[in-house]
């Protein structure tokens, strides 16, 4: 009798032990899930535009990776099993998926055999503390017809004279004092800078490729983490330039701004295509680089193009000297009826 009485106080206590190992445990899984949960939030809102939440919003994939491991957790562990909490985390994951999913699924959209393709690039010099041999090597090496430079400033330009780049690329439109610049294979034509409200004026200039003029703005922002308003801002004169810019258009740069931030998201809705997202490459980080201990975790340098083109490739290199990577990417000219789009 009194072996039996001890066992069933030993039980009781196992249970309670139990319960309250599940309630710490859920407690801890809904901790780790607070920060996906928020950004979702923010992310359907679009609470980030113009506030400081534009910061923590560029690590939106990120806090995905939480919600799926929190998930798996949930499920595989029998202490944590609760009908509530698998419910909630999987429909916070699948939320999440669903807003990530399109930019890992290429278009699709294929282009004519003979369709003329440009060349294009863009890095962010960092100052021009990027070496300028390294960036000669990057345009030689992937044949750019179209280089856009952002933070360089007059000592980055001569640096870039001295290693060769008129060679390759003579025709150029070169605005330090404005922070940006382009350099050519092709003749620029109306070429300049931007009077809108941005930090500073952004270069544009176009180039004729098979009877049509495409357009190159060369595109640096201001940095949420310096001013969210002001970035804001940017952004927004950037989406008016393409509201109002034609189909054969490109945007490249370094836009301070990543594909869940909702200024880009509006800028994409007014006519542009994100050349990674295009072509399912949505996990494409280029910056930070340059620290041993902190690899590339976002993508603020973008390609983005106009109707008229298509991506056919895109990639990321590496820069001596500069905390971005540089972006090449490879455009097609579509017909301008639209047609015969197959190859």
């Amino acid at each position: 009798m009194t072996d039996t009485v001890a066992e069933a106080r030993r039980e009781a206590g196992r249970r309670q032990a139990g319960g309250r190992g599940q309630r710490w445990g859920l407690l801890g899984c809904g901790a780790a899930l607070t920060a996906p949960a928020a950004l979702l939030v923010v992310r359907l809102t679009g609470l980030d535009a113009g506030t400081p939440l534009a910061m923590p919003m560029v690590l939106f994939p990120w806090t995905t990776v939480i919600g799926v491991l929190v998930l798996l957790l949930i499920t595989a562990a029998p202490a944590l099993r609760s009908r509530w909490a698998l419910a909630g985390a999987a429909a916070l994951v699948i939320a999440h998926a669903a807003l990530l999913a399109p930019r890992f699924l290429a278009d699709g959209q294929q282009v004519p055999t003979a369709a003329v393709e440009l060349r294009v690039a863009t890095v962010n010099t960092n100052g021009g503390a990027a070496d300028a041999r390294a960036v000669v090597k990057l345009v030689r090496t992937e044949r750019i017809d179209v280089l856009a430079v952002q933070q360089m400033p007059s000592g980055g330009v001569e640096a870039l004279d001295r290693a060769g780049l008129g060679a390759l690329l003579p025709y150029q439109e070169l605005h330090p004092e404005d922070d940006s610049s382009l350099y050519s294979r092709l003749p620029l034509t109306a070429a300049g800078t931007t009077h809108g409200d941005t930090a500073w004026p952004q270069t544009f200039a176009e180039v004729t490729v098979d009877g049509r003029r495409v357009r190159f703005v060369a595109v640096h922002t201001y940095y949420p983490l310096g001013s969210p308003q002001r970035w804001s801002r940017d952004m927004a004169a950037l989406t008016s330039l393409a509201q109002r810019a034609g189909p054969d258009t490109v945007f490249l740069g370094d836009f301070n701004a990543s594909l869940d931030h909702t200024p880009m998201r509006d800028l994409l809705a007014a006519g542009l295509t994100d050349t990674h997202a295009e072509l399912g490459r949505g996990w494409a980080p280029t910056w930070p680089v340059g620290h041993a201990l902190l690899p590339p975790v976002v993508q603020l340098d973008h390609v983005l193009h106009g109707p008229g083109l298509a991506g056919v490739s895109v990639s990321e290199h590496s820069v001596p000297g500069t905390d971005h990577r540089a972006v090449v990417a490879a455009l097609a000219l579509l017909p301008e009826n639209g047609q015969e789009r197959s190859r």
